[in-house]
């Protein structure tokens, strides 16, 4: 009787394990702050005081006052009212967003919505062009520039130092997405607007943050309410709590860079005809993605296989992947889309787990070129 394979997770992107001291955290906060943090009983204030609590740890680890910190449902809640109320409180300067090619598709998306978007455009291994950023953000009629601290598909680290300068220069306010980054590289103080994603290193899912600096205008561009101005409704308490502890968990740790340099190196050499995407460098890119293409098969094929030898992987953008479309990062990159596998690795990845994938994915690469024809 065949034996089921030990499952491998090498997909956390957006979705991590949930630790044991973050999943302590919320069960505790369920007791103490199930109450509507609104209302003036005790049992309302003990709600509000775990919530400001939340608000104020975050805050502590980006360099923000605990004011400029906001409660989102989702990382995409978050980077839909960055730009659309950006956009609209600065409306009189001009409808200009300008972004990266690579961004997200929520912010891609928001910025055609919200505004007249125009993209800089990135090298082969995914990084701005920094001389075309700065042209575009200092056009005069720019209400908002966005650039992502680092690509969740590819792994690059963005320029951002350099865009924010620009951005400065041009009195322009910068966004930056660090979803993919937070707790996996530093994030410095070059930005207006962050937006973190709890989920990304272990928080129960459903609370996002933005951080806006004092000075940034801003206008709601829908129903608001006297406590919860950008996301009517607000969030449950006992997930805002987790995403706290998670961030801070992720704010100690140390990344290794091994286990995705092997992976390149073994990919690489073994896969016939398969690009490695992004940078090699360890300090150009996130120390726990890997994005490789197979040509000749189909990347919805590679990961079903993989799934069935037991290993957790995704397939093209991690916001396209759903609809099946090509990965619109790879495509600005000039890259090969075809027969996409994402991996994003979890920090306690085993080594072992490691060379198994490495030794697996030719022979299962090879079977599905062969059952093509091929």
């Amino acid at each position: 009787m065949p034996t089921t394979p030990t499952r491998v997770l090498l997909d956390t992107a957006g979705h991590a394990p949930v630790p044991p001291a973050v999943r302590d955290a919320y069960l505790a906060a369920l007791d103490e702050g199930w109450a509507d943090p609104r209302r003036l009983h005790t049992e309302g204030r003990r709600a509000r005081a775990l919530l400001d609590g939340a608000r104020e740890a975050i805050a502590a680890l980006v360099g923000a006052r605990t004011e400029e910190v906001a409660l989102a449902p989702s990382h995409t809640a978050a980077l839909h009212a960055a730009v659309r109320t950006v956009a609209q409180g600065r409306r009189r300067v001009g409808a200009g967003i300008v972004t990266s090619a690579v961004e997200r598709m929520a912010v891609l998306e928001a910025a055609d919505f919200a505004g007249e978007r125009r993209t800089a455009p990135v090298d082969r291994e995914g990084r701005l062009d920094v001389d075309a950023f700065d042209t575009l953000v200092t056009a005069g009629d720019v209400a908002l520039a966005a650039v992502q601290h680092a690509n969740g598909e590819v792994g690059t680290r963005q320029p951002v130092v350099d865009a924010w300068a620009s951005a400065r220069s041009a009195g322009v306010p910068l966004l930056v997405d660090a979803g993919s980054s937070f707790g996996h590289v530093p994030v410095g103080p070059e930005w207006d607007l962050l937006t973190l994603d709890p989920a990304d290193v272990g928080a129960v899912p459903g609370v996002a943050v933005l951080v806006t600096r004092t000075g940034v205008r801003r206008s709601p561009v829908g129903p608001t309410e006297d406590t919860e101005r950008w996301f009517p409704g607000g969030v449950a308490v006992p997930a805002a709590l987790a995403a706290a502890v998670a961030l801070q968990l992720a704010s100690r740790r140390t990344p290794d860079p091994a286990p995705v340099a092997r992976l390149r190196d073994r990919v690489a050499a073994e896969v016939p005809m398969t690009m490695v995407s992004g940078p090699g460098e360890p300090d150009a890119r996130l120390p726990h993605v890997l994005t490789f293409s197979c040509l000749y098969v189909d990347g919805e094929a590679v990961v079903t296989a993989l799934d069935r030898a037991g290993f957790a992987v995704a397939s093209g953008s991690a916001c396209t992947s759903a609809t099946e479309q090509p990965s619109h990062v790879l495509a600005a990159m000039g890259s090969l889309t075809q027969g996409n596998v994402r991996l994003s690795l979890p920090p306690d990845v085993d080594p072992a787990q490691i060379e198994r994938f490495c030794d697996e994915l030719p022979g299962i690469v090879a079977d599905l070129r062969r059952d093509a024809g091929l």
